[in-house]
């Protein structure tokens, strides 16, 4: 009787082990980081990977990131946010203003908004801020008629910085959202 129990058991292990194993969820954590501190903090990344450059998918700024490119240097203009806040200042609802009208006059394009960070907070408050960032801008371009199927958000946090220092000058480059027009790549 004991030796039917440990084999019910050991099989039972067995089966756990074996499906926990069959996970394929994964999370990734973007390659640059703003702080040594922030590499050893536990990454829960809102944001989906994106696909390989080889798959066959749309092209993402993480991918722009990845391969040294400049994501935003078309004509979506980023924006910038003060410490702390998801609000948009009357600058910022001007950029939107114009790049509503670039994406009006392109309605091919369909947008990433990327909601980003400076080092200070936790990864997931930033995360958190980041998300908002890029909903923020987001509500103000569908205010101006631009599609919401054709806006997606995603936020890094702290993750992709632009500048590394810790000074208030480069805190404020990190404190922003990236527009990147996401275009289906060709079949090869």
């Amino acid at each position: 009787m004991t030796l039917g129990f440990n084999l019910v058991g050991f099989v039972s292990c067995l089966v756990l082990i074996a499906f926990a194993g069959c996970s394929t969820e994964t999370t990734t954590k973007p390659e640059a980081s703003s702080s040594s501190t922030s590499s050893s903090k536990a990454q829960t990344h809102a944001a989906k990977p994106p696909p390989s450059p080889r798959s066959g998918g749309a092209t993402s700024s993480l991918d722009a990131h990845r391969e040294g490119r400049t994501a935003a240097a078309g004509p979506l203009k980023e924006i910038s946010f003060d410490f702390d806040r998801y609000d948009l200042s009357s600058e910022a609802r001007s950029i939107l203003n114009t790049n509503a009208k670039w994406l009006q006059a392109n309605p091919g394009v369909t947008v990433e908004i990327e909601g980003h960070c400076d080092e200070r907070g936790t990864t997931d408050y930033n995360l958190a801020l980041g998300a908002k960032r890029a909903r923020a801008a987001m509500d103000y371009l569908v205010s101006l008629g631009v599609s919401p199927g054709r806006i997606k958000t995603t936020s890094y946090g702290e993750e992709v910085t632009v500048c590394k220092e810790a000074s208030e000058g480069c805190y404020q480059k990190n404190r922003r959202d990236r527009f990147v027009e996401i275009r289906p790549r060709p079949a090869s």
